[in-house]
C-alpha cells in the first residue's frame, strides 16, 4: 500500500512536500517521479500499482511553491536528506523532467542522481516564448493560469484512454491553487537552459510520443543533440500524458531503463523479485510488435 507522506524541510512552513511512497522500504535508490505543471503526485497511479507490484520502490511527488529553480533544488535536496536517500533515479514529465535535469547539474559535484527518464521533456525554457511573461504569474488570477495550461491539452478526436488521461490531468489542474499553479508556470517559463557537460556522465533515457504534445520537433531534436548517447524510448502515440494512457508501454520501458542497475547497489527493485529472462521476452515482444506496426 502506498504510504501518503506530507513533508516540510524548509524554514518556511508553508512549503509542503506530498508524496506516495511505495514499494520496499529496504531500497536505498527508488524511482522518483516528478509531475508535469498541471499534475500532482497521483497522476503517476498506473506507474505506481504495476511497478511496485514487480518489486520496485517509487516516489510520486507533488512540489511545495518555489518560485525558481535553485529554490527548488536546493528544497528537493533536503527531502531527500530528509528520506535518507543518497542516491535515486528520477522519472520527470515534462515540468518534472526539466527540474529533474537542473537537479542533476546542481548536484553534480557530489550526485544525487543515479539516472534520468525524461518524458515529453526540454531542455531550455526558451522553447516556449514565455520568458517574457514569467515574471508576472504570480498576479495572475487562478482561472486565467487554468487556461493558459489547457491551451497546450490535445483537442479534437481522442482515443477513448486519451480522454480519460486528459479529463483526469484537467480534474488534477482543478485542484491546484493559485499560487502552485502560478509558481510551477513560472519555473516552467522563467529564462532557464540545462548545462549538459555537468550531468553527461548520468545514464539517460529520452521518451517521447509522435503524436500531438505540447513539445516541438525543435524541442524533441534540441534534447536528442543534449544527450548523444541516451536511449531513445518512442512512443507512436500518447499526446501529453503517455504515463496515464500508455502506462503498460511507459511501464515497459521504465523497466527496461532500471534493468542495467539491476544487482548494483543503485537497483531500485528488491533483487528477490528479479527475472530478467521475463523482461527479455516482453522487450522482443514489444520489439516485434512495433516492427509488424510500422508501415
Amino acid at each position: 500500500v502506498p504510504l501518503f507522506l506530507q513533508i516540510i524541510v524548509d524554514d518556511d512552513d508553508s512549503k509542503v512536500w506530498s508524496l506516495y511512497d511505495a514499494g520496499p522500504k529496504s531500497i536505498r535508490c527508488p524511482l522518483i517521479f516528478l509531475p508535469p505543471v498541471s499534475g500532482t503526485a497521483d497522476v503517476f497511479f498506473q506507474q505506481i500499482l504495476a511497478l511496485t507490484g514487480w518489486g520496485y520502490r517509487v516516489i510520486a511527488l507533488q512540489y511545495p511553491v518555489y518560485w525558481d529553480h535553485l529554490e527548488f533544488c536546493d528544497g528537493f535536496r533536503k527531502l531527500l536528506d530528509h528520506l535518507q536517500l543518497d542516491k535515486v533515479h528520477l522519472f520527470g514529465a515534462s515540468l518534472g523532467g526539466f527540474l529533474a535535469q537542473k537537479f542533476a547539474e546542481y548536484t553534480h559535484k557530489s550526485p544525487r542522481v543515479q539516472s534520468l527518464i525524461l518524458c515529453n521533456s526540454f531542455s531550455d525554457t526558451s522553447i516556449f516564448n514565455q520568458t517574457w511573461t514569467a515574471n508576472s504569474f504570480w498576479l495572475m488570477p487562478a482561472f486565467m493560469l487554468k487556461k493558459i495550461v489547457l491551451g497546450n491539452f490535445a483537442s479534437g478526436p481522442l482515443d477513448p484512454e486519451m480522454a480519460d488521461g486528459i479529463d483526469f490531468m484537467v480534474d488534477r489542474l482543478e485542484s491546484l491553487g493559485q499560487s502552485e499553479l502560478a509558481s510551477r508556470l513560472t519555473l516552467n517559463c522563467q529564462n532557464s537552459y540545462v548545462e549538459p557537460h555537468k550531468i553527461r556522465d548520468i545514464p539517460v533515457t529520452i521518451m517521447d510520443v509522435f503524436d500531438q504534445s505540447a513539445l516541438s520537433t525543435e524541442a524533441k531534436e534540441e534534447m536528442y543533440k543534449l544527450y548523444p548517447s541516451a536511449r531513445r524510448a518512442h512512443l507512436k502515440t500518447g499526446g501529453n500524458f503517455p504515463y496515464l494512457c500508455r502506462s503498460a508501454e511507459v511501464n515497459l520501458y521504465i523497466q527496461i531503463h532500471l534493468l542495467q542497475f539491476h544487482g548494483t547497489r543503485y537497483a531500485a527493485i528488491d533483487p528477490s523479485m528479479v527475472s530478467a529472462e521475463e523482461l527479455e521476452v516482453q522487450k522482443i515482444s514489444l520489439h516485434t510488435s512495433n516492427e509488424q506496426e510500422e508501415p
